[in-house]
């Protein structure tokens, strides 16, 4: 499902890029940024399950997802550039899941936010399908008014 939340990503960061870059409430991501999110969102959740693999337990590192809208210049990067990310990201998310034996599925990592608390590898890749299918409805909720 994430290679084709993947492709829906893409074919919405064909668009204007003006318009992908415009916030229309100051306080809420541009689809760009929005973009740009999932891409990080797919590569930190991919690092998290190769953790979880490795090491009982692990911790969860927070992505400071609000300061890599700045940090990372989402506003500026290039919407095809960032297509072709998230399709990449999804792939690589994608196949460490696809390598997931049974048991692997209850392997767990301590979330610090929004409380501390352990959650397993399906709840991980569960939560980030949830997350792809979220941002895609706050892209259309701009591009399509």
């Amino acid at each position: 499902m994430a290679r084709e939340h993947a492709v829906e990503y893409a074919d919405l960061l064909g668009g204007d890029p003006d318009r992908l870059r415009q916030r229309r409430q100051p306080e809420v991501w541009s689809p760009l940024e929005y973009a740009c999110h999932v891409r990080d969102v797919l590569l930190a959740q991919r690092e998290r399950v190769l953790a979880a693999r490795r090491t009982d337990n692990p911790p969860a590192t927070l992505m400071g997802r609000d300061e890599r809208v700045e940090h990372d210049g989402y506003a500026e990067q290039d919407p095809t550039d960032v297509a072709r990310q998230i399709r990449d990201a999804a792939a690589l998310f994608a196949n460490v899941l696809e390598r997931l034996g049974d048991a692997d599925w209850e392997r767990t990592l301590m979330f610090a936010y929004p409380e501390q608390q352990k959650r397993s590898l399906r709840w991980l890749a569960l939560h980030t399908l949830h997350e792809l299918r979220h941002h895609l409805l706050d892209m259309h909720r701009q591009l399509d008014s």
